[in-house]
């Protein structure tokens, strides 16, 4: 949060520029960049049966990514964010905490937002506010060895899946126009999910992810 505050601040001071920039209705831009996926975990217990307090934490992960969008108006945009999966490694916490890795998986979230653009159109600057939806589909789940000892000692491999859920997602961000085509943009996006995870022994456990999104993007007006 406080990379993307100092980027929207500087995107401020840089809109006393007062560049003629145009994003009137009808536009289409495109951008490129980073995204960084932060979950911000609440885990249920592993049922049983298992050592009481089971629960697990999710890793960070970036990627880069793309964006397309739309003006439906001057100030109202569609906003579609893409990107290839983004790899989460699932590690034991509470009473298991310091096992190590039980297991990774890839969530591909297909979101679709709504943006409020403030400020007349040709200003050099614009913040936003954003607020879709996301789809988010968990695939390629791995289970690993420590995974297998906790809950199926000398026996088959334990495998895992993860339920893909619809959320909705909130978001805030800026885009600065650095002349007439391009641009540059920050933002924050916040989903709020949860989801189950299933083990091939039977057992299930519940997980809040609620996961932050960090963006930074070049783009280009067509």
């Amino acid at each position: 949060m406080k990379t993307l505050n100092l980027a929207l601040i500087a995107l401020a001071a840089a809109s006393t520029c007062g560049l003629a920039t145009a994003q009137k209705a009808g536009g289409i831009s495109a951008s490129v960049g980073f995204t960084q996926i932060s979950p911000s975990v609440n885990s249920g217990n592993l049922s049983a049966p298992s050592l009481p307090g089971t629960q697990v934490g999710v890793t960070n992960n970036s990627q880069l990514t793309l964006a397309f969008n739309y003006a439906l108006t001057d100030n109202l945009m569609l906003h579609l964010p893409i990107g290839m999966g983004f790899k989460h490694d699932i590690n034991g916490t509470g009473t298991i905490a310091g096992v190590g890795k039980l297991g990774d998986t890839k969530a591909l979230p297909i979101t679709l937002i709504g943006q409020y653009r403030f400020l007349d159109a040709n200003a050099a600057f614009r913040p936003y506010i954003g607020a879709g939806a996301s789809y988010v589909k968990f695939y390629n789940t791995n289970g690993t060895g420590v995974l297998t000892a906790l809950t199926n000692p000398g026996g088959p491999a334990t495998g895992l899946s993860f339920e893909s859920k619809f959320a909705p997602t909130l978001q805030l961000g800026g885009v600065y126009n650095l002349n007439e085509k391009w641009y540059v943009e920050a933002s924050y996006s916040k989903t709020f999910i949860s989801t189950r995870g299933t083990l091939t022994t039977g057992q299930t456990i519940d997980v809040k992810l609620d996961p932050s999104a960090y963006s930074f993007q070049v783009g280009y007006k067509y």
